[in-house]
C-alpha cells in the first residue's frame, strides 16, 4: 500500500472546497435562470444573461450546463423539487384533516415564480424542436410527483371509482388558477375557489 504523501494531503484538503465552490457555482446558475426566465421568457434569457445574473463567467456557465437546454431544463427541474420539499414541509407531522390548507398550499405551486419560468419554458418547447422532448419529459415527472404529493396529503384512496381523476382535476384548477395570476392579483377569487374545492374534496373523498 503507497504511503500517503504531504502532495497527496494537500490535494485532498483543495479538492473539498472546490467541490464545495463548484456546487455554489451551479446553484447560483440554476436560480438565476429561473428568475432571468420568469421575468424574460425564452428570448430574453441567454446563458451570458444567466451567467451575468449569477456573477460568473460564461466559461464557467458552459462547464456546468454546455447548452442553453441543458441550463433551463435543469434549472426549472431543480426549482420543481426544491418546491416539492417545501410543500411536504408545511405539514411534517400530517394535515389534521385540514383539506383547505392542502388545495391552497397546491395552488400556491402554480402561482409562483417557477410556474411562470416554466410557462415560458413549455411555450419555447412548442417552436424548438430540441427543446421539446427534455420539457415534455421534465413536465411529465413534475407532474407524478405533485400527484402524488396531492394523494399523500389529502389521504386520497385512488382505488375508489373517480378519485384519481378528482386529485387530477384538482392540479388542473390550480394550473388554471395559475394562469390567471399571470395577469392579475387574482388573490381573492383564488381564496374562494380553494374553499369550494376543499368542499368538494371533503365531499368526494370522505
Amino acid at each position: 500500500m503507497a504511503a500517503v504523501t504531504s502532495v497527496d494531503r494537500d490535494r485532498d484538503r483543495d479538492r473539498v472546497p472546490k467541490q464545495d465552490r463548484s456546487r455554489a457555482t451551479r446553484q447560483r446558475l440554476l436560480e438565476a435562470a429561473v428568475a432571468c426566465l420568469a421575468e424574460h421568457g425564452w428570448a430574453g434569457s441567454t446563458v451570458s444573461v444567466v451567467a451575468e445574473r449569477a456573477g460568473v463567467s460564461r466559461g464557467a456557465a458552459q462547464h456546468h450546463f454546455p447548452t442553453r437546454e441543458d441550463l433551463f431544463t435543469a434549472a426549472v427541474e431543480y426549482v420543481a423539487e426544491e418546491r416539492s420539499t417545501a410543500i411536504r414541509a408545511l405539514f411534517p407531522e400530517g394535515t389534521a384533516g385540514d383539506r383547505r390548507a392542502v388545495v391552497a398550499a397546491l395552488v400556491d405551486l402554480f402561482t409562483g415564480p417557477l410556474f411562470r419560468a416554466a410557462l415560458h419554458l413549455w411555450v419555447a418547447a412548442s417552436d424548438e424542436e430540441q427543446l421539446r422532448p427534455r420539457v415534455t419529459e421534465l413536465e411529465a415527472r413534475v407532474g407524478r410527483e405533485t400527484h402524488r404529493i396531492a394523494v399523500e396529503l389529502l389521504a386520497a384512496d385512488e382505488s375508489r371509482p373517480g378519485v384519481r381523476e378528482t386529485i387530477q382535476g384538482l392540479l388542473d384548477m390550480a394550473r388554471g388558477l395559475g394562469l390567471a395570476n399571470l395577469l392579475t392579483d387574482d388573490r381573492g377569487r383564488r381564496e374562494r375557489v380553494v374553499t369550494q374545492w376543499a368542499s368538494l374534496l371533503d365531499s368526494a373523498l370522505g
